[in-house]
């Protein structure tokens, strides 16, 4: 069960905005890309920019900018911009101390949830946004060829 697709937005909007290196990319641009309203990428944009993923550029020809180089921003620094911290929630309500299950499951699961989350993100601190950027262009068909147009975008 899902919790949120903000990660996979997130990403999308990324990716899209790392494809095109030194321009910027206005959230309606990258809405029609994503098929959602607008808002709802200014919003996700603005928590991006909030931990120094992104940037705007204001005035004519405004829109949005990567902060740091496609290459230093891994799926790990999305995730935690935009996600809640914790991959896994434990019971709603507490379990029931009089049951030998009820009474030691938390810890047990406190410890396999700890183990698993430290190897899912060790996992996303290896994919990069210049991996998935070439990942995309490589599945539309053409190769991945690094553009360089002096910003923060040049060394995708």
């Amino acid at each position: 069960m899902p919790t949120s697709t903000r990660f996979a937005v997130a990403i999308h909007i990324l990716s899209n905005i790392a494809m095109h290196p030194g321009q910027a990319v206005r959230s309606e641009d990258i809405a029609r890309s994503v098929n959602t309203n607008p808002t709802v990428v200014r919003r996700i944009l603005s928590t991006l920019a909030d931990v120094g993923l992104t940037h705007a550029q204001m005035g004519q020809g405004g829109g949005n900018l990567l902060a740091k180089p496609a290459n230093k921003i891994t799926l790990l620094d999305i995730y935690q911009a935009v996600e809640e911290p914790q991959f896994f929630a434990l019971h709603r309500s507490k379990p029931n101390p009089a049951c030998y299950i009820g009474h030691n499951i938390t810890p047990v699961l406190e410890e396999e949830f700890d183990r698993i989350t430290k190897a899912l993100e060790h996992s996303l601190a290896k994919t990069t946004l210049a991996d998935i950027v070439k990942n995309v262009e490589t599945c539309a068909g053409f190769p991945f060829v690094p553009k360089s147009h002096g910003d923060a975008t040049k060394s995708l």
